[in-house]
């Protein structure tokens, strides 16, 4: 039997090859860094998000050998049967604090966390309305639930509107969009989303995996940054990104939802609990963001240094000041070949094409950190002006 299906699924990965959509695992031997080591050499990197350097900050290191001899290795178990240590508890605790929230349930990732999350509040008697753009976690876990399913065009409020007023009719309606559009950098809306969610009697759910530690008073997320703390019911979010880059995820609600989720919730249920390593890193992530004001600073002018240098020399960067600066090529083999180019010169980016993004909107998704320096920004620049210029050649 497997011999055709492999002849079939040849097919497919030649396919997915010639169209110039593969996507190769390039391998480092160093710590996530501002550079890196790969095969060929030692290169500048603008791919991870690490967005406040904070992946080998001698601290957090420190703290996740410290948690080692303390806590051990691994729980071997989920939360309920005896998966729960007190650096679990501590770490939702300072989460809830942090994000202003009722209370955090953690969760081995925030895919995991976005898949827990729909199936548990809502039932065919219920709503989901989602933003065309939101990360594919929240795509799948919206599958899993029997919810009525309606999308809104990325940050359109009138067609949000159009579709609160579609599902008047449902139990529930939760509203629920990515704080920060990871493959784009745009920011949503989130006081006319919330304001809307008023008048039509909605919940509204972020994730803002690609804002928390950064974005807003304090790192604190875009509900933060628009002042909506208080109207956001659910926050999920990562660990993995700019709160120290390891894994893990979060739910932070209503008292009410987490307490539901903790019942019910299939990802949280049937995994492992958070490694307490990861967990007593985390919690020393939380105490350096409390002074970090300086790398938010040090971040935001790296973004504004490359973006303002990049359009000088005629890329096309989608506009806005998030770390995240997609430099748009259109052709899938452009944008592979383009970073093959830039790893030549030293560079470590990726192309983004189909269908992590729509087709024919391939990119190099460039991400800034506090971990760069102005030297390391222009000579990115230098090698994408260089790199375009050979492609030309």
């Amino acid at each position: 039997m497997y011999a055709n299906v492999r002849d079939e699924l040849r097919k497919t990965l030649d396919e997915i090859q010639e169209a110039g959509l593969f996507k190769p695992e390039r391998v480092i031997s160093t710590p996530q860094s501002a550079s890196v080591t790969v095969p060929s050499g030692d290169v500048l990197n603008f791919c991870a998000n690490n967005y406040l350097g904070l992946a080998d900050h001698p601290e957090v290191v420190a703290a996740a050998k410290d948690a080692l001899d303390r806590w051990g290795y691994g729980m071997a178990s989920v939360r309920f049967i005896c998966g729960t240590q007190d650096v679990h508890k501590e770490l939702e605790g300072r989460l809830s604090a942090f994000l202003g929230q009722e209370d955090t349930i953690l969760y081995s990732s925030c895919f995991d966390a976005n898949g827990g999350v729909f199936e548990t509040l809502l039932d065919a008697e219920d709503a989901v309305i989602s933003d065309a753009l939101n990360h594919a976690s929240i795509i799948d876990g919206i599958r899993l639930s029997k919810a009525a399913r309606f999308r809104y065009a990325n940050r359109d409020m009138a067609d949000l509107e159009a579709k609160l007023k579609e599902a008047s009719g449902a139990r529930r309606r939760l509203i629920v969009t990515d704080g920060v559009f990871s493959m784009d950098g745009y920011i949503a809306p989130l006081k006319e989303i919330c304001d809307l969610a008023d008048r039509y009697d909605a919940m509204v759910m972020v994730d803002d995996s690609h804002a928390v530690g950064f974005t807003g008073p304090g790192g604190a997320g875009t509900p933060a940054l628009h002042g909506v703390s208080d109207r956001v019911d659910i926050i999920t979010g990562t660990l993995g990104k700019a709160l120290g880059g390891a894994s893990g995820g979060y739910v932070a609600a209503r008292a009410e939802i987490v307490a539901l989720l903790r019942q019910r919730s299939r990802p949280y249920l049937f995994s492992n609990s958070l490694a307490p390593v990861i967990a007593a890193a985390s919690l020393k992530v939380l105490d350096l963001l409390e002074s970090a004001g300086d790398l938010r600073q040090k971040l935001a002018a790296n973004t504004r240094l490359f973006r303002t240098r990049m359009t000088e020399e005629g890329f096309e960067i989608l506009p806005g000041e998030h770390p995240i600066a997609p430099v748009m090529i259109g052709d899938a083999a452009e944008a592979a070949r383009l970073a093959e180019l830039l790893l030549e010169r030293g560079v470590y980016v990726i192309g983004f094409s189909y269908p992590v993004v729509p087709m024919g909107a391939a990119r190099i998704r460039v991400q800034l950190s506090a971990a760069h320096s102005t030297e390391d920004i222009e000579k990115t620049v230098a090698a994408f002006v260089d790199a375009r210029a050979s492609m030309k050649g």
